[in-house]
């Protein structure tokens, strides 16, 4: 661990040649330039609104993009064994140690099979 410290001070004192930190300049502090007239940050762009839930975006422009047939195939099988899934659970029908996703896995399975 001091070894590592001894290092890094080391590394540090090599990167920083002839800048002590207990010199002082020579020199006054420059004072601020009164020729050119103080700008203002540029504005900032208004909040885009949020897209609809389950819409990727584009990572450059914010703007929602239409899933893929695969991606809305995939979305609609999760939602049928979602509803399956709630209805067995509230009927009891779960067997004990079953979870969503073994639950999921196995649907999934079981609707590519079928072709939903």
């Amino acid at each position: 661990m001091s070894l590592r410290i001894l290092v890094l001070g080391a590394a540090f004192a090599l990167a920083l040649p002839g800048v002590s930190a207990f010199a002082q300049s020579s020199t006054a502090p420059a004072a601020p330039s009164t020729t050119t007239p103080a700008t203002k940050p540029a504005a900032t762009a208004p909040a885009a609104t949020k897209p609809a839930p389950g819409t990727a975006q584009t990572p450059a422009t914010g703007t929602p993009k239409t899933p893929t047939p695969g991606q809305q195939a995939l979305r609609e099988r999760q939602k049928a064994c979602g509803a399956e899934w709630r209805a067995a659970k509230t009927a009891g029908k779960i067997p004990a140690g079953q979870t969503w996703p073994k639950y999921w896995s196995a649907c999934n399975q079981r609707l590519k099979a079928k072709g939903t």
